[in-house]
């Protein structure tokens, strides 16, 4: 099998998933978009309600946020890959809670083993921790507020991943003043196209 093959099949498990109670109140999962072969995969928290309703990550307001700091930096969102820790909304858009967050990371793991990114870009404090806390790096867990616009470097035998965190688009949603803030990070991204 292909990488589209395999992430095929994956989706569709993810579609039978009843691993926690975000099933009974889900319109679609929102699996995640982009290319196969994205060196640069970018993983925010969870979906809202428009990425509820048609099934694919940022589609609503942080979704145009997102466009035009992917824009901003020449990046076309179908070379990349999108992905959220949890593939079914929350009630409310509250956060990801633990149980939840258990129980759905395997299939994220999975997307990455399929892509391989050499980039993982995380989005907002919950994407931050699992990520670093996933590739050994736990140790440099805090607020995003305080890491944003790092990059961790994770070497192996088998893959070296650059990981940075960098604030969720929504954050300019409700403080404009937060957008330079934003865009200056995404030009990190830059480097990695």
């Amino acid at each position: 099998m292909n990488k589209i093959q395999f992430l095929n099949e994956l989706k569709k498990e993810v579609e039978k998933c009843q691993r926690c109670p975000l099933y009974k109140t889900r319109t679609k999962v929102v699996f995640g978009t982009g290319s196969v072969d994205a060196k640069l995969i970018i993983i925010s928290e969870a979906p809202g309600h428009w990425e509820d309703q048609r099934g694919e990550p940022f589609v609503g307001a942080a979704g145009k946020v997102l466009n035009e700091l992917l824009e901003s930096i020449e990046i076309k969102r179908e070379d990349i890959f999108i992905a959220n820790i949890l593939k079914c909304r929350p009630p409310e858009n509250r956060n990801p809670q633990a149980e939840e967050i258990e129980v759905c990371t395997p299939y994220l793991e999975r997307q990455i083993e399929i892509i391989k990114p050499k980039v993982i870009c995380t989005l907002g404090n919950y994407s931050t921790k699992y990520i670093l806390e996933k590739y050994g790096l736990g140790n440099q867990v805090q607020g995003i507020s305080k890491i944003h616009g790092e990059i961790f470097e994770v070497k192996s035998l088998f893959e070296n991943i650059k990981i940075i965190p960098l604030y969720h688009p929504a954050v300019a949603t409700y403080n404009a003043n937060m957008k330079e803030t934003l865009k200056k990070d995404f030009k990190i991204l830059e480097q990695f196209k």
